[in-house]
């Protein structure tokens, strides 16, 4: 799709891409002590962990997740909308390549949804961080990054 959609996380994702000693300082200061001494090395500032990296990939998979679902919603209302005054019968061609969007973007989403439990628990794992039971992955990673990281 052509639209794209503002990112929250984006000048954090861009901190820890950079990960030179500025960015790491300026890291410092916008994270939580917690979140800091995760992404953070303890005796060398200028240095990230494992979990950074796991974190700029979590990160990666959640833009396109979002992305994902704002195309699948701008295809369906373009959808709902040309269906409205469809004619009963044979469906026109515009309306197909409509639908054939539609399945596309939801293809789409679906494998973002999948490269962001991956990355989550790559995440999880290098964090050390405890899913509570009966709580998808997805979820919980999502809730955690919308109460844990700066926007």
């Amino acid at each position: 799709m052509a639209a794209s959609i503002p990112f929250p996380y984006a000048h954090l994702l861009e901190l820890l891409e950079r990960s030179d000693a500025s960015a790491c300082t300026e890291l410092k200061k916008q994270l939580s002590p917690d979140i800091a001494h995760l992404i953070l090395l303890a005796g060398e500032p200028s240095r990230v962990t494992a979990a950074a990296a796991s974190l700029t990939s979590l990160l990666k998979a959640r833009i396109a997740v979002t992305q994902a679902a704002f195309d699948t919603r701008l295809v369906a209302d373009e959808l709902r909308r040309y269906q409205k005054f469809a004619k009963p019968g044979k469906p026109e061609p515009h309306i197909v390549q409509l639908r054939r969007k539609q399945a596309a973007a939801r293809q789409a989403g679906s494998v973002a949804r999948q490269s962001l439990i991956k990355a989550a628990t790559v995440f999880v794992r290098d964090a050390g961080l405890a899913v509570p039971p009966r709580i998808a992955l997805d979820v919980f990673i999502t809730n955690w990054m919308d109460a844990n990281l700066p926007r």
